[in-house]
């Protein structure tokens, strides 16, 4: 992995540039899944986010820096039993299936990038 400019790696921003490391993250990892033509970038409630075929499965809350990925309920609880993940909770209401990352940890976010395409997938008919 290429350090930045400032030397740190993309995946260990320091705490001055944490956001601007964990979007560009998010950017660069987000970009890799574009090679579906199925999947698109898209916004979801004013953040950038990416759609497989009209749904969900991924977006970045630049307000705190984070990735929010959508997982089965299972999965969400176990991140957030594991300490790998918040509950995701906009103004208040949690929604089950969405988990908030608070580290920019590159093969973790490419682990749960790829988990949540599997997951949108699961939910198109056949």
């Amino acid at each position: 992995m290429a350090p930045d400019a400032k030397g740190s790696s993309s995946s260990e921003p320091s705490d001055g540039d944490r956001s601007d490391g964990a979007r560009g993250l998010y950017d660069e990892l987000t970009e890799d899944l574009l090679y579906d033509p199925a999947i698109g970038r898209a916004t979801m409630m004013g953040y950038p986010c990416v759609r497989l075929a009209g749904k969900f499965l991924a977006s970045y809350d630049d307000k705190v820096g984070r990735l929010v990925v959508k997982l089965p309920r299972e999965r969400v609880t176990e991140l957030i039993e594991d300490g790998h993940g918040d509950p995701f909770a906009p103004a208040g209401r949690t929604f089950r299936e969405w988990v908030s990352i608070p580290t920019t940890d590159r093969a973790l976010w490419q682990t749960l990038l790829a988990e949540a395409v599997d997951f949108a997938r699961q939910a198109l008919p056949r």
